[in-house]
């Protein structure tokens, strides 16, 4: 996404580049990476266009900002956006990536995605993740022959930066606008507040929108501890290859464990009978098209 194409004659000038984030603390939704890059000699411009760290900004005036510096032909940009689906899938894999990875990774993503390009990058400026020499480090050693600057708060520092939050910004705050729910259980909505664990309208959404075998929707970030407190109603469900493994089954464990059937699921006969058809499948298999091998 983004301004990539076709490549601009300034970009072939030295150039700078400014990286941000939104939606890192959020439990709902993607988190959304976000750059930002010009001419070196269009800095003093640059400062001119009132960009600002977007947290400080009204939505309206994000929105305003962005549509003007995606007309700004002197501008380039583009986003990263990583569904929540992936945060959680990765932080809890067996050989885990945290939340500072899979931000390092994205922005090293961002900076090469640009330099693929053809864009002539001598400076990049970042707001930092975890420590900020050690992050400056990683990625001058990848990217050398380029100046990284890693600063806290560098969104509120260098124009780059906050024009780079702007984009991040108003990308997530449209994605989640236009979200459409994957599930398709009856009540559900997306009135979920601003997705924060604080927020009481997105916790009162969490409580609403829980299932004790499927747990949350997709827009969920279920990995964050935020989702805990909702655990301890949910079931634990015995799978056939469970059953199979007989020594490594405790059923003194006292947790509560149910067989598929006695929530009303369809037996595996049943279900081999309708597979072809599709007709008594669970919603959940429906939605993600996910089928029942017999042979791999």
């Amino acid at each position: 996404m983004g301004s990539e194409t076709p490549l601009p004659k300034w970009a072939s000038k030295p150039c700078i580049m400014g990286i941000d984030e939104a939606g890192r603390g959020p439990v709902l939704g993607p988190m959304v990476y976000g750059c930002l890059y010009c001419a070196q000699s269009y800095q003093k411009t640059l400062s001119t266009l009132n960009f600002a760290d977007s947290k400080t900004l009204k939505e309206e005036k994000r929105e305003e900002l962005f549509e003007n510096l995606k007309a700004d032909e002197s501008i380039g940009w583009a986003v990263d956006v990583i569904d929540p689906r992936e945060l959680s899938s990765k932080m809890l894999r067996k050989n885990k990536i945290n939340l500072n990875e899979i931000s390092h990774d994205s922005a090293i993503g961002l900076v090469s995605r640009v330099l693929n390009m053809g864009v002539l990058l001598t400076e990049v400026y970042v707001d930092t993740v975890g420590d900020a020499e050690k992050y400056r480090v990683k990625l001058s050693e990848r990217f050398q022959g380029v100046k990284f600057v890693v600063a806290k708060k560098a969104d509120s520092l260098y124009p780059v930066v906050s024009g780079a939050s702007i984009v991040a910004k108003v990308t997530r705050d449209r994605a989640l606008h236009g979200w459409v729910l994957e599930e398709t259980a009856e009540n559900m909505h997306k009135e979920f507040g601003s997705g924060y664990p604080g927020d009481p309208e997105t916790k009162a959404w969490l409580e609403q929108h829980k299932h004790a075998v499927f747990g949350f929707p997709s827009l969920v970030r279920f990995s964050w501890g935020t989702c805990t407190a909702y655990y301890k109603n949910f079931v634990e469900v015995v799978w056939e290859s469970d059953q199979l493994d007989e020594d490594n089954f405790d059923g003194s464990s006292g947790k509560k464990q149910v067989k598929l059937s006695s929530l009303g699921f369809t037996s595996k006969r049943k279900i081999e009978e309708t597979e072809s058809s599709g007709r008594g499948r669970c919603k959940f298999f429906q939605s993600r098209k996910l089928q029942q091998l017999t042979h791999f």
